[in-house]
C-alpha cells in the first residue's frame, strides 16, 4: 500500500511542485489537494491520509492554527515561503519544514526522514511488521526505487555504476558502492570485496576464498579476508 498524501497549499503552483516530486516516488500518491484549511478539514474527514503537506500563510486561518485544533492529526510536513514561521512550527510534532521554493533533493529527504521516524510506513491496518528501517531509496532510470532490504542478493560495483541483484530484479544506478555500503550498515550486509557487498541472510555456502549465493560465487578480497572468514564463521555457528 502507498503513503497516502493531501497537499494543503493555497498557490496552484506550489500544488503542482509536490505532485511533481510525489510522483516520482513508487511508494507515494496525492489523494487530495486543498487550497485552504477549511477544504482540509472536510477531506481529513473522509479520505484516509498518512503524510499532509501544510503550508502556513493561507486565508481564513492558518496552517499552524490549523494543525492545532486537529486531535489526532496525520504526520505533517510544513511548507511555507517565510523561513520566520520555523520556530512556531517546530514546537509541534512535525516531521519536516520546507521552505519553497522547494528543490527535489530538499523534499526527498523530507520524506525519507518520514520513512524513518513513522513506521511501518503505513499504517496499522496493513497488518505489516516490516520497518522503515528495511527499506532503502535507489535513484535509477529518473526516479527513486524503494528496495527492501530483505530481498537484496548482493551489490556489484562497476566502476562508477553498482547493480544491486536481488531475488526478481536489478538495479543499475550512478552510485558509489562505499556510500551504500554505509546505508546498509547493519548485521545483514558484509563487504567481502571492494566490489561487492552481500546479504548475509543470502548466503548458502563459503569458502576463505569465496562466498556462493545460490549459483553465483563472488570472491572475498584479500584485504577483507580475515575479517570476512571471521565473521562468516562467527554467523554459522550461531
Amino acid at each position: 500500500m502507498k503513503v497516502k498524501c493531501l497537499l494543503v497549499d493555497d498557490e496552484p503552483l506550489a500544488i503542482q511542485l509536490i505532485q511533481n516530486h510525489i510522483d516520482q516516488l513508487d511508494t507515494f500518491e496525492v489523494v487530495g489537494t486543498c487550497s485552504n484549511a477549511i477544504k482540509a478539514l472536510e477531506m481529513l474527514r473522509t479520505v484516509p491520509v498518512d503524510l499532509l503537506f501544510l503550508d502556513i500563510k493561507m486565508p481564513q486561518i492558518t496552517g499552524i492554527d490549523f494543525l492545532k485544533t486537529l486531535k489526532n492529526p496525520p504526520a505533517v510536513i510544513i511548507t511555507t515561503a517565510y523561513r520566520e514561521y520555523a520556530i512556531e512550527g517546530y514546537d509541534l510534532d512535525l516531521i519536516d519544514y520546507l521552505l519553497k521554493p522547494i528543490t527535489f533533493d530538499r523534499f526527498f529527504k523530507a520524506v525519507d526522514r518520514y520513512l524513518r521516524l513513522r513506521s511501518p510506513i503505513v499504517k496499522a491496518a496493513t497488518l505489516s511488521p516490516l520497518t522503515a528501517q528495511q527499506f532503502i531509496y535507489i535513484k535509477a532510470g529518473g526516479k527513486f526505487h524503494n528496495l527492501n532490504k530483505e530481498e537484496v542478493l548482493y551489490v556489484e560495483s562497476l566502476k562508477d555504476y553498482i547493480v544491486i541483484h536481488c531475488i526478481d530484479k536489478k538495479i543499475t544506478a550512478k552510485y558509489k558502492i562505499g556510500d551504500l555500503e554505509t546505508e546498509l550498515q547493519d548485521k545483514a550486509f558484509l563487504r567481502i570485496h571492494r566490489s561487492f557487498i552481500v546479504n548475509l541472510k543470502k548466503i548458502t555456502a563459503f569458502t576463505a576464498y569465496d562466498i556462493e549465493i545460490g549459483t553465483k560465487e563472488l570472491p572475498i578480497g584479500a584485504s577483507y579476508k580475515e575479517y570476512v572468514f571471521k565473521k562468516l564463521q562467527h554467523v554459522a555457528l550461531k
